[in-house]
């Protein structure tokens, strides 16, 4: 049953457990494709005041608190956000709406947005609220699906023999709800064309330092061979903000 509209979890909460299974049993696409690029990204967190938008069950706030972090796990759904306090009891992890965040200005260094802004329906307020909790000089953290990709629920077009031919495409540039379905998980996510979320970011004022569309190796692909398709079709684009000093 898709996402009841009147859910403000957007279906996350009745998905809870679902995607508890499909983290703790290890997704390729985060460990060995988005996780070394993020962490990269994030650099040299010892003592910094990180943010985490849309944290899910905390694991990317625990690989951030490991390194020194001090780290608040933004979470809406409570059963994963209960789940994240389970896993991490002296961690922070809080309710709010990421586009209404009841946090002081300028207030961390680093936010993270960990393939979240897909979940949530008013993107735009929720970068602007980045950029206003950021200090000068903070950056953004970024991961999201491709915005060609959510256009699709039903992935590569196969000819009659199974083979793979094409990724389709269609109404790109029309802003829109959609439901996401995978590994019995079923919620509300949110179709935006990339210059919508561009716009968003530099509508906040931040400053791009960096833009990438992660595609696997050579090794990943022979450990995982679905991979290949990554390669064909990147899933993913990352990026880097920074917040200019004044």
């Amino acid at each position: 049953m898709p996402p009841s509209p009147h859910d403000p979890s957007g279906g996350w909460n009745a998905s809870a457990e679902a995607w508890i299974r499909f983290v703790d049993k290890g997704d390729a696409n985060r460990t060995h494709l988005l996780d070394p690029l993020m962490l990269e990204l994030c650099g040299d967190v010892r003592g910094r005041r990180v943010l985490d938008i849309g944290c899910g069950e905390g694991r990317f706030c625990r690989m951030l608190k490991a390194q020194g972090a001090k780290v608040t796990g933004i979470e809406p759904a409570t059963r994963l956000r209960e789940e994240a306090r389970r896993r991490d009891p002296t961690g922070t992890y809080l309710a709010h709406d990421a586009a209404k965040l009841p946090l002081a200005d300028a207030s961390f260094d680093l936010c993270v947005s960990y393939i979240a802004l897909v979940d949530i329906a008013d993107h735009v307020r929720a970068i602007a609220e980045m950029a206003r909790v950021l200090v000068p000089g903070g950056r953004v953290v970024f991961s999201n699906l491709q915005p060609y990709v959510t256009t699709n629920s039903k992935g590569w077009h196969k000819d009659a023999r199974g083979q793979k031919l094409h990724f389709p495409i269609d109404l790109y540039a029309v802003p829109r709800p959609l439901v996401g379905r995978w590994h019995h998980i079923e919620v509300t996510q949110y179709h935006r064309p990339l210059a919508d979320i561009m716009s968003a970011f530099l509508g906040a004022g931040l400053v791009l330092r960096r833009f990438l569309e992660p595609v696997p190796s050579a090794e990943a692909m022979r450990e995982y061979p679905a991979f290949e398709d990554h390669a064909r079709v990147p899933l993913f684009v990352v990026m880097e903000w920074t917040k200019p000093l004044s």
